[in-house]
């Protein structure tokens, strides 16, 4: 039984900032922030998006794309490291807000920013299982990153979603394979009650994030049986605009597998939505026949990778809803530094 991507969609929020912006009120180098993380600018949230809203916008572009009754999805998974409340779900509100019924099953995600491709890795599994007909998975996040930190050029919003499903007329492209990968490695972590969190400088890269997204795409690679010029497209977890490339540069991909789906000099790191987006953006512009390999990573530390074939029902899907190119680059707001941080609630009122 074929199981896939029956539907997709993102939302991203218009207001941006720059790398430049960022910098001066730091006293910082910008060139150097933009040759070293080839960052040029981030989303920002308003004061009324956030997790949830960013991941119900996202759903219902994945509805649109699907063509389905949303009382017939069986679960919502919501992955992110920004759910807006500790103790209560975000999937729940998710859900009813796009009409699933209350026997639907519901859980929040949560795996640094690995936590979106965990959902889909569950809904793609009760599906094949036959526990549930549809699954919505969803990554998003309104990440955090402390003023003056290295993590504030990059931590922006954004969200995608994803409804798995095994009917055949519907299936956009096949999930073929999937594979996991994880060790204790504590390379960025936010304890309770700490709003920012904090990470282990370049401790984050060589025996982290590129361990780890070797360890999965080499296991994915010997499980499928291919090679990496079996791909059209790849997507990684794309913390900033270097390690995709270096990643890939070093397990034989092209850049010009890589750069459909890499998103982040323009968008910020989304954390949970980071991989998925730019999922999204490849399987907007993708053509029937194609083969995709994305590879999350979220830190503490994992990856979940997955090989898709994308089918012909792409093209009657792709412009029915918004799609991820023009939500980046049209309709979008530049903000300087004092609105930005009146928005991410970096300075309040003295009364809140």
């Amino acid at each position: 039984m074929a199981v896939g991507i029956i539907g997709y969609g993102a939302h991203i929020p218009r207001r941006r900032i720059k790398v430049e912006e960022i910098a001066k009120v730091w006293g910082a180098d910008a060139p150097s922030y933009k040759r070293g993380l080839e960052l040029l600018q981030k989303s920002v949230p308003a004061l009324d998006e956030d997790t949830i809203t960013l991941s119900v916008e996202a759903a219902r572009s994945a509805l649109a794309r699907a063509g389905i009754d949303p009382q017939e999805i069986g679960a919502v998974y919501v992955g992110s490291e920004s759910h807006p409340y500790a103790v209560k779900p975000s999937g729940a509100t998710v859900a009813e807000a796009i009409g699933a019924t209350p026997d639907c099953h519901c859980a929040d995600f949560e795996f640094a920013c690995k936590a979106g491709s965990e959902g889909m890795f569950v809904s793609y599994g009760l599906v094949k299982a036959g526990l549930i007909k549809y699954g919505l998975a969803i990554g998003g996040d309104t990440s955090q990153g402390a003023p003056g930190d290295a993590l504030e050029y990059s931590a922006a919003a954004g969200a995608a979603a994803f409804i798995m499903g095994a009917d055949e007329e519907r299936i956009v492209a096949t999930v073929d394979e999937t594979y996991s990968f994880m060790t204790d490695t504590p390379d960025f972590w936010r304890r309770e009650h700490q709003f920012y969190p904090s990470h282990g400088g370049r401790f984050t890269g060589e025996p982290a994030y590129f361990r780890i997204v070797t360890g999965a795409v080499a296991g994915i690679l010997k499980k499928a049986g291919m090679t990496p010029s079996d791909f059209q497209h790849v997507i990684f977890h794309q913390p900033n605009g270097k390690f995709p490339k270096r990643i890939g540069k070093r397990l034989g991909f092209t850049p010009e597998q890589i750069e459909t789906g890499r998103v982040v000099p323009l968008l910020g790191n989304t954390y949970s939505g980071a991989s998925p987006i730019g999922l999204t953006a490849v399987l907007d512009v993708a053509k029937p026949g194609d083969r995709i390999l994305m590879c999350s990573y979220g830190s503490g530390a994992g990856s979940d990778a997955f090989v898709l074939t994308v089918r012909e029902r792409i093209l009657e899907v792709q412009d029915l809803a918004p799609k991820t190119r023009w939500l980046l680059d049209e309709n979008i707001r530049f903000v300087e530094y004092g609105e930005y941080a009146k928005l991410r609630r970096k300075i309040r009122l003295a009364s809140e």
